[in-house]
């Protein structure tokens, strides 16, 4: 038995994240700024590396321009950013900022009909969900190696102490297993 595929489902007006766009109208050239905060309902990276926190405002600054396809998004998306330096694990606070530029084609276009339901956002009754573009943007924009500073040395592999504050001098002396044996046997002879 074959499973119906569905539409995308229809955004929540209520959600911060939902713009109408009745307001902005259908003429081609109609534009209207959005500025406002949305809120971070899961953390949007990855946990623990790097990510926008769950809870965390996202400030929004958009503008929303009316084209003969549908209404075409454009501006910026920044947050903040919690994670741990992947060399030397101490925690990270920064902030991302995302340009955005998308366009959500109006039901029965001619974009409609001629891509696939995930190649091209839609406007469904009239709103636009900005929660999926963000979080796209800010992914892609988000470091695969988070660093403290460029200049992070990390971590001694012998006793776990940081680089920068062990400092120049700091070593470990290690034997050769192959001559252990013979450092034990002259340990021995002197004592």
């Amino acid at each position: 038995m074959s499973e119906k595929r569905k539409g995308p489902a229809r955004p929540v007006l209520t959600s911060p994240w939902v713009i109408d766009t009745r307001e902005l109208g259908r003429r081609p050239g109609s534009s209207r700024p959005v500025h406002r905060n949305a809120q971070a309902d899961y953390a949007i990276g990855l946990e623990g590396v790097i990510a926008v926190p769950a809870g965390a405002d996202v400030e929004l600054d958009v503008l929303l321009e009316s084209v003969v396809e549908g209404v075409l998004v454009s501006g910026v998306a920044a947050a903040p950013l919690a994670g741990e330096c992947s060399r030397c694990l101490d925690p990270i606070t920064d902030e991302v900022e995302v340009d955005i530029t998308e366009l959500f084609a109006y039901p029965l276009s001619a974009t409609v009909e001629t891509t696939d339901e995930d190649e091209v956002s839609r406007l469904i009754d009239d709103l636009i969900d900005l929660e999926p573009v963000v979080r796209d943007a800010v992914v892609l924009a988000l470091p695969h190696v988070p660093l403290c500073s460029p200049d992070c040395a990390g971590l001694c592999t012998d006793c776990g102490g940081k680089w920068a504050e062990l400092g120049p001098n700091h070593r470990h002396e290690t034997i050769d297993p192959r001559w252990a044996a013979l450092q034990e046997r002259f340990q021995q002879d002197d004592g």
